[in-house]
């Protein structure tokens, strides 16, 4: 897993709370990075499951809300440090539709060893699109988040359902409906 998601991880759990609980994780998830990370690194993956599970577990919030979270936070980043992968576009629908073929492609070219979930999309109209996701990483919460954050930043009301096709959330379905 590239170093970005966890370096922006860790800020987010700064600014949400504190720097004592970022030294807490890093200290209480034992990971064989030590916790330092830097955005070009490639890290496992479990060390990125055991900083979610040690926060699941101090606050008693969900791994799955925690990801929507992030993925909601790691919107900005992307804003912030790749606006052109967002600023092409006048519909979140048609953004969200062009995950596979557009934005996965420009992050290859950054990142070219990183392991990416795949989008497909099975129906698309001006205001639906359904996307099936897979992923060995199960991280679609992170997807939702992302999602959510898209829609909103184009000023729409949406609804994102989340169907699990496999019960480890290795694939799933997103169902999203824009009201204008």
């Amino acid at each position: 897993m590239k170093g970005i998601v966890f370096t922006e991880f860790l800020e987010l759990v700064e600014e949400r709370y504190g720097l004592e609980m970022v030294d807490h994780l890093i200290s209480a998830a034992h990971l064989p990075s030590g916790g330092v990370y830097t955005a070009v690194g490639t890290y496992q993956f479990s060390e990125m499951l055991s900083l979610l599970g040690e926060l699941s577990e101090q606050t008693g919030v969900s791994i799955d809300t925690l990801l929507e979270v992030y993925g909601e936070h790691f919107f900005g980043v992307v804003l912030r440090s790749y606006p052109g992968f967002i600023t092409q576009y006048t519909h979140p629908l048609d953004l969200l539709a062009s995950i596979e073929s557009h934005i996965h492609v420009e992050v290859r070219k950054i990142y070219p060893d990183a392991e990416l979930p795949v989008f497909r999309v099975l129906e698309k109209d001006s205001d639906k699109l359904i996307l099936l996701y897979r992923s060995s990483r199960a991280m679609y919460a992170f997807g939702k988040g992302l999602m959510q954050r898209t829609l909103s930043h184009f000023g729409h009301q949406a609804e994102v359902l989340v169907e699990k096709i496999k019960d480890d959330g290795t694939e799933v379905k997103f169902s999203i409906r824009v009201y204008e």
